[in-house]
Protein backbone atom coordinates (compact mmCIF):
# COMPACT_ATOMS: atom_id res chain seq x y z
CA UNK A 1 0.00 0.00 0.00
CA UNK A 2 2.85 2.51 1.32
CA UNK A 3 4.89 1.49 -1.95
CA UNK A 4 1.78 2.06 -4.55
CA UNK A 5 0.65 5.86 -2.43
CA UNK A 6 3.53 6.86 -3.61
CA UNK A 7 4.48 5.20 -6.98
CA UNK A 8 8.18 3.55 -5.58
CA UNK A 9 9.31 0.51 -6.21
CA UNK A 10 9.36 -2.06 -3.37
CA UNK A 11 13.27 -2.32 -3.68
CA UNK A 12 12.93 1.74 -2.98
CA UNK A 13 11.14 1.71 -0.22
CA UNK A 14 13.23 -0.83 1.64
CA UNK A 15 16.08 1.35 1.11
CA UNK A 16 14.61 4.40 2.40
CA UNK A 17 13.60 2.61 5.49
CA UNK A 18 16.54 1.00 5.83
CA UNK A 19 18.21 4.20 5.86
CA UNK A 20 16.06 6.06 7.87
CA UNK A 21 16.24 3.14 10.35
CA UNK A 22 19.86 3.10 10.31
CA UNK A 23 20.23 7.00 10.62
CA UNK A 24 18.03 6.57 13.87
CA UNK A 25 20.40 3.64 15.15
CA UNK A 26 23.73 5.31 14.60
CA UNK A 27 23.65 8.16 16.87
CA UNK A 28 22.73 5.98 20.47
CA UNK A 29 25.38 3.89 19.14
CA UNK A 30 28.03 6.13 18.54
CA UNK A 31 26.92 8.24 21.77
CA UNK A 32 26.84 4.95 23.90
CA UNK A 33 25.88 5.19 27.20
CA UNK A 34 21.73 5.16 28.33
CA UNK A 35 21.58 6.52 24.83
CA UNK A 36 22.19 3.06 23.75
CA UNK A 37 20.86 0.91 26.39
CA UNK A 38 17.48 2.93 25.65
CA UNK A 39 17.29 2.47 21.90
CA UNK A 40 18.57 -1.25 22.51
CA UNK A 41 15.16 -1.68 25.55
CA UNK A 42 13.06 -0.06 22.57
CA UNK A 43 14.14 -2.54 19.62
CA UNK A 44 13.72 -5.70 22.30
CA UNK A 45 10.37 -4.46 23.43
CA UNK A 46 9.09 -3.48 20.06
CA UNK A 47 10.64 -6.99 18.54
CA UNK A 48 9.15 -8.58 21.49
CA UNK A 49 5.92 -7.90 20.90
CA UNK A 50 6.17 -8.95 17.40
CA UNK A 51 7.53 -12.32 18.48
CA UNK A 52 4.41 -12.63 20.88
CA UNK A 53 1.67 -11.51 18.13
CA UNK A 54 3.28 -14.35 16.20
CA UNK A 55 3.63 -17.34 18.96
CA UNK A 56 -0.16 -16.53 19.65
CA UNK A 57 -1.16 -17.16 15.73
CA UNK A 58 -0.05 -20.42 16.44
CA UNK A 59 -1.87 -21.05 19.28
CA UNK A 60 0.96 -20.74 21.62
CA UNK A 61 0.46 -17.82 24.65
CA UNK A 62 4.22 -16.34 25.66
CA UNK A 63 3.44 -13.76 28.19
CA UNK A 64 4.61 -10.22 26.91
CA UNK A 65 4.50 -8.63 30.16
CA UNK A 66 6.98 -11.29 31.63
CA UNK A 67 9.30 -11.02 28.80
CA UNK A 68 8.97 -6.92 29.05
CA UNK A 69 9.67 -7.26 32.75
CA UNK A 70 12.86 -9.32 31.56
CA UNK A 71 14.08 -6.61 28.50
CA UNK A 72 13.92 -3.78 31.82
CA UNK A 73 15.74 -6.25 34.01
CA UNK A 74 18.62 -6.49 31.36
CA UNK A 75 18.54 -3.27 30.47
CA UNK A 76 19.32 -2.13 33.73
CA UNK A 77 22.29 -4.78 34.07
CA UNK A 78 23.79 -3.42 31.37
CA UNK A 79 23.74 0.24 31.86
CA UNK A 80 24.90 -0.40 35.45
CA UNK A 81 27.57 -2.30 33.46
CA UNK A 82 26.88 -5.58 35.58
CA UNK A 83 27.92 -8.34 33.64
CA UNK A 84 28.18 -10.46 36.96
CA UNK A 85 23.96 -9.88 37.70
CA UNK A 86 23.43 -11.53 34.98
CA UNK A 87 22.77 -14.79 35.81
CA UNK A 88 20.85 -13.64 38.64
CA UNK A 89 19.00 -11.93 35.97
CA UNK A 90 18.14 -14.90 34.11
CA UNK A 91 17.19 -16.92 36.72
CA UNK A 92 14.40 -14.18 37.79
CA UNK A 93 13.11 -14.47 34.19
CA UNK A 94 13.08 -17.86 34.04
CA UNK A 95 11.44 -17.98 37.78
CA UNK A 96 8.72 -15.28 36.46
CA UNK A 97 7.97 -17.28 33.28
CA UNK A 98 6.44 -20.50 35.39
CA UNK A 99 4.71 -18.16 38.23
CA UNK A 100 3.12 -16.54 35.92
CA UNK A 101 1.81 -19.41 34.06
CA UNK A 102 1.08 -21.12 37.45
CA UNK A 103 -1.27 -18.39 38.55
CA UNK A 104 -2.49 -16.69 35.48
CA UNK A 105 -2.03 -19.30 32.77
CA UNK A 106 -3.55 -21.07 30.09
CA UNK A 107 -2.97 -24.12 28.19
CA UNK A 108 -0.90 -25.19 26.60
CA UNK A 109 1.15 -24.60 29.71
CA UNK A 110 4.39 -26.18 28.80
CA UNK A 111 4.56 -24.52 25.53
CA UNK A 112 3.45 -21.65 27.25
CA UNK A 113 6.08 -21.62 29.79
CA UNK A 114 8.99 -22.57 27.03
CA UNK A 115 8.17 -20.13 24.58
CA UNK A 116 8.31 -17.09 27.18
CA UNK A 117 11.67 -18.20 28.14
CA UNK A 118 12.34 -18.06 24.54
CA UNK A 119 10.89 -14.71 23.97
CA UNK A 120 13.17 -13.17 26.82
CA UNK A 121 16.55 -15.12 25.32
CA UNK A 122 15.73 -14.25 21.78
CA UNK A 123 13.99 -10.77 21.82
CA UNK A 124 15.84 -9.95 24.82
CA UNK A 125 18.97 -11.37 26.33
CA UNK A 126 20.65 -11.64 22.71
CA UNK A 127 20.08 -8.26 21.33
CA UNK A 128 21.35 -6.55 25.01
CA UNK A 129 25.13 -7.71 24.26
CA UNK A 130 24.99 -4.85 22.30
CA UNK A 131 25.64 -2.85 25.32
CA UNK A 132 28.56 -4.96 26.65
CA UNK A 133 30.25 -4.84 22.98
CA UNK A 134 29.52 -0.99 22.84
CA UNK A 135 31.15 -1.20 26.45
CA UNK A 136 34.61 -3.16 26.02
CA UNK A 137 38.18 -2.08 26.45
CA UNK A 138 41.77 -3.29 26.95
CA UNK A 139 44.71 -1.54 26.46
CA UNK A 140 44.72 -1.84 23.02
CA UNK A 141 41.23 -0.65 22.26
CA UNK A 142 39.61 2.41 24.44
CA UNK A 143 35.97 1.18 23.53
CA UNK A 144 34.25 -1.52 21.32
CA UNK A 145 32.38 1.17 19.01
CA UNK A 146 34.90 -0.36 16.11
CA UNK A 147 33.91 -3.62 16.75
CA UNK A 148 30.33 -2.77 16.52
CA UNK A 149 30.63 -0.81 13.54
CA UNK A 150 32.26 -3.93 11.86
CA UNK A 151 29.62 -5.83 13.09
CA UNK A 152 26.99 -3.95 11.44
CA UNK A 153 28.57 -3.76 8.25
CA UNK A 154 29.46 -7.29 7.79
CA UNK A 155 25.45 -8.35 8.55
CA UNK A 156 24.87 -5.34 6.07
CA UNK A 157 26.85 -6.32 3.50
CA UNK A 158 25.61 -9.50 3.92
CA UNK A 159 22.11 -9.08 3.45
CA UNK A 160 23.31 -7.01 0.82
CA UNK A 161 24.93 -9.49 -0.99
CA UNK A 162 22.84 -12.54 -0.60
CA UNK A 163 20.52 -10.50 -2.00
CA UNK A 164 21.80 -9.33 -4.89
CA UNK A 165 24.13 -11.99 -5.85
CA UNK A 166 21.30 -14.68 -5.34
CA UNK A 167 18.90 -12.49 -7.53
CA UNK A 168 21.58 -12.37 -10.48
CA UNK A 169 23.53 -15.97 -10.05
CA UNK A 170 21.54 -17.99 -7.46
CA UNK A 171 20.62 -21.61 -8.89
CA UNK A 172 20.78 -24.37 -5.47
CA UNK A 173 18.34 -23.77 -2.66
CA UNK A 174 19.54 -23.13 0.50
CA UNK A 175 17.04 -23.97 2.93
CA UNK A 176 13.88 -24.53 0.69
CA UNK A 177 11.65 -25.81 3.37
CA UNK A 178 12.38 -22.80 5.31
CA UNK A 179 13.02 -20.21 3.11
CA UNK A 180 12.91 -21.29 -0.63
CA UNK A 181 14.17 -17.95 -1.71
CA UNK A 182 17.85 -18.28 -0.53
CA UNK A 183 20.28 -19.90 -2.44
CA UNK A 184 24.10 -21.18 -1.97
CA UNK A 185 25.18 -18.59 -4.01
CA UNK A 186 23.62 -15.76 -2.43
CA UNK A 187 25.02 -17.28 1.12
CA UNK A 188 28.67 -17.19 -0.51
CA UNK A 189 28.25 -13.56 -1.91
CA UNK A 190 26.85 -12.51 1.28
CA UNK A 191 29.97 -14.25 2.77
CA UNK A 192 32.55 -12.75 0.53
CA UNK A 193 30.91 -9.16 1.14
CA UNK A 194 30.77 -9.15 4.91
CA UNK A 195 34.30 -10.33 4.44
CA UNK A 196 35.76 -7.45 2.43
CA UNK A 197 33.57 -5.49 4.52
CA UNK A 198 35.84 -6.75 7.73
CA UNK A 199 38.95 -6.21 6.33
CA UNK A 200 38.13 -2.32 4.73
CA UNK A 201 36.91 -1.37 8.75
CA UNK A 202 40.09 -3.30 10.64
CA UNK A 203 42.15 -0.69 8.57
CA UNK A 204 40.67 2.11 10.55
CA UNK A 205 40.86 0.10 14.02
CA UNK A 206 44.00 -1.51 13.50
CA UNK A 207 42.76 -5.01 13.39
CA UNK A 208 45.24 -7.75 12.18
CA UNK A 209 43.93 -9.19 8.66
CA UNK A 210 43.58 -12.44 10.31
CA UNK A 211 41.24 -11.13 13.30
CA UNK A 212 39.34 -9.24 10.76
CA UNK A 213 38.70 -12.05 8.56
CA UNK A 214 37.86 -14.43 11.48
CA UNK A 215 34.95 -11.61 12.59
CA UNK A 216 33.63 -11.55 8.85
CA UNK A 217 33.46 -15.16 8.80
CA UNK A 218 31.24 -15.16 11.84
CA UNK A 219 29.04 -12.45 11.50
CA UNK A 220 28.19 -13.88 7.75
CA UNK A 221 27.47 -16.72 9.17
CA UNK A 222 25.75 -16.06 12.59
CA UNK A 223 23.57 -12.96 10.17
CA UNK A 224 22.52 -15.71 7.81
CA UNK A 225 21.54 -18.50 10.52
CA UNK A 226 19.76 -15.98 12.18
CA UNK A 227 17.74 -14.97 8.92
CA UNK A 228 16.74 -18.58 8.62
CA UNK A 229 15.97 -19.01 12.94
CA UNK A 230 13.20 -16.11 12.63
CA UNK A 231 12.23 -17.41 8.99
CA UNK A 232 11.91 -20.72 10.70
CA UNK A 233 9.39 -19.01 13.63
CA UNK A 234 7.34 -17.09 10.89
CA UNK A 235 6.66 -20.58 8.72
CA UNK A 236 5.47 -22.40 11.49
CA UNK A 237 3.13 -19.61 13.09
CA UNK A 238 2.05 -19.50 9.71
CA UNK A 239 2.40 -16.00 8.61
CA UNK A 240 4.31 -14.24 6.12
CA UNK A 241 5.92 -11.19 8.30
CA UNK A 242 6.42 -10.20 12.09
CA UNK A 243 4.45 -7.06 11.50
CA UNK A 244 3.86 -4.18 9.54
CA UNK A 245 5.57 -1.46 10.76
CA UNK A 246 7.88 -1.03 8.75
CA UNK A 247 7.53 -0.40 4.68
CA UNK A 248 9.64 -2.93 2.30
CA UNK A 249 10.77 -4.62 5.89
CA UNK A 250 7.50 -6.30 7.34
CA UNK A 251 8.09 -5.73 10.99
CA UNK A 252 11.06 -4.44 13.23
CA UNK A 253 11.52 -8.34 13.72
CA UNK A 254 12.25 -9.15 10.64
CA UNK A 255 14.66 -5.83 10.07
CA UNK A 256 16.78 -7.20 13.10
CA UNK A 257 16.84 -11.09 12.58
CA UNK A 258 20.18 -11.26 11.19
CA UNK A 259 21.68 -9.41 14.34
CA UNK A 260 19.83 -11.51 17.21
CA UNK A 261 22.51 -14.06 16.95
CA UNK A 262 25.14 -11.66 15.49
CA UNK A 263 25.83 -9.47 18.26
CA UNK A 264 26.26 -12.22 21.39
CA UNK A 265 28.94 -14.03 18.48
CA UNK A 266 30.53 -10.81 18.37
CA UNK A 267 30.60 -10.00 21.76
CA UNK A 268 32.34 -13.47 22.84
CA UNK A 269 34.33 -13.43 20.12
CA UNK A 270 35.84 -9.97 20.80
CA UNK A 271 36.34 -10.07 24.20
CA UNK A 272 38.15 -13.77 24.15
CA UNK A 273 39.75 -13.80 20.93
CA UNK A 274 40.65 -9.73 20.49
CA UNK A 275 40.55 -7.47 23.82
CA UNK A 276 42.31 -10.58 25.43
CA UNK A 277 45.95 -10.47 24.67
CA UNK A 278 46.58 -14.02 25.24
CA UNK A 279 44.00 -16.02 23.61
CA UNK A 280 45.71 -16.41 20.00
CA UNK A 281 49.00 -17.49 21.46
CA UNK A 282 47.26 -20.02 24.14
CA UNK A 283 45.05 -21.41 21.03
CA UNK A 284 48.19 -22.13 18.82
CA UNK A 285 49.50 -23.38 21.76
CA UNK A 286 46.94 -25.49 22.21
CA UNK A 287 46.95 -27.02 19.08
CA UNK A 288 50.68 -28.04 18.89
CA UNK A 289 50.31 -29.96 22.07
CA UNK A 290 48.05 -31.78 19.59
CA UNK A 291 50.66 -32.75 17.16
Amino acid sequence: MFENFLGWSKNATRMLTGFAFGVVAVFPILWGGLWLVAMVFTFMSLCSREYVKMLEHKGFYPSLKIIIFSNLIFATVAYMKRFDLVSIALTICALSAFLWVLFRGRQPYIANVATTILGVVYCGWFPLHLVFLRDLSSSVYTSGLGFVIMMVTCVILTDAGCYYVGCKFGKHKLAPVISPNKTWEGSIGGGVCSILGALVVSLAINLPWYLAISAGLLCTVCAQIGDLCESLIKRDAGVKDSGHNLPGHGGFLDRVDSFVLTIPVMFYFTKWFIMNDNAVPAIIEFFKNLF
